[in-house]
């Protein structure tokens, strides 16, 4: 059965991150036609080559309508844009934490395209649906944009492909079925403090937390501090201080 949405594949590369990038789009349209694009930036950022990928793909596509369905093996672009990025425009671009947005500029444009494409079209033909391709494991569309990011990335030619899809070398259509985010592993609790040590000029203190610990050491120039995980790291720790263990005062 003949598929009626644009199938894109998206990719960015850097040679140093930051260094010299470069970025890759394959687009096959439901009508059988097949485009290559690629480009390079002398210094850049892979986050910012994934996003620039993307975003050369919406603006090729501002005049075709009906869904569009983009693969990128970049979980940070897949999760941007489908949770974090409105909330990051609703505060002015900022984080949960008041701190600035990274690539602020880039998510901007690709916010913008997207923007631009439910005005000029409407219902399913403004659609875009984002999949998740794990990167190097043979999947055909993802390896050809990832050898195109890289050359361009290395500065070296690479021949972009344009024709019918018939004549294409590239099984652009095998593609996993399962193309979700991979789970996110829940995050372990820290582990629990054995001790807190703060040595001040030669007077070494052990605390039972960080808040009294902090208030010895905070402002003080030379003083230095450690958590520790258990009495043998402790112990570890006034020896490399070469502090004996019954030198120590126990505060708190």
């Amino acid at each position: 059965m003949k598929s009626h949405a644009t199938l894109v594949f998206a990719d960015g590369a850097c040679s140093g991150n930051p260094g010299p990038g470069g970025w890759g789009v394959i687009i096959a349209t439901p009508d059988g036609q097949v485009t290559e694009l690629g480009g390079h930036e002398r210094e850049t950022t892979n986050n910012r080559m994934e996003l620039t990928a993307v975003g050369m793909a919406l603006r090729h596509l501002e005049a075709t309508a009906g869904p569009l369905r983009i693969h990128t093996d970049s979980t940070y672009v897949i999760q941007g844009i489908t949770k974090w990025a409105f909330g990051w425009s609703k505060r002015g671009w900022k984080t949960a934490e008041g701190k600035e947005v990274a690539n602020a500029p880039y998510w901007r444009r690709l916010m913008a395209l997207l923007a631009q494409r439910k005005q000029t079209h409407s219902g399913e033909a403004a659609a875009v649906e984002w999949h998740y391709v794990r990167g190097h494991v043979g999947v055909p569309g993802n390896e050809r944009v990832d050898e195109i990011a890289v050359a361009y990335s290395r500065g070296k030619g690479v021949r972009l492909y344009s024709g019918a899809l018939s004549t294409y070398d590239v099984a652009v259509h095998d593609i996993p079925e399962d193309t979700s985010l991979p789970e996110e592993k829940p995050r372990q609790p820290a582990a629990k403090a054995h001790s807190y040590l703060s040595q001040v000029g030669r007077s070494v203190k052990r605390h039972a937390t960080w808040a009294a610990c902090e208030r010895r050491v905070k402002g003080v120039s030379d003083a230095r501090f450690k958590k520790t995980k258990s009495p043998e790291d402790e112990a570890q720790v006034l020896a490399d201080w070469g502090v004996k263990p019954g030198d120590v005062q126990s505060e708190d």
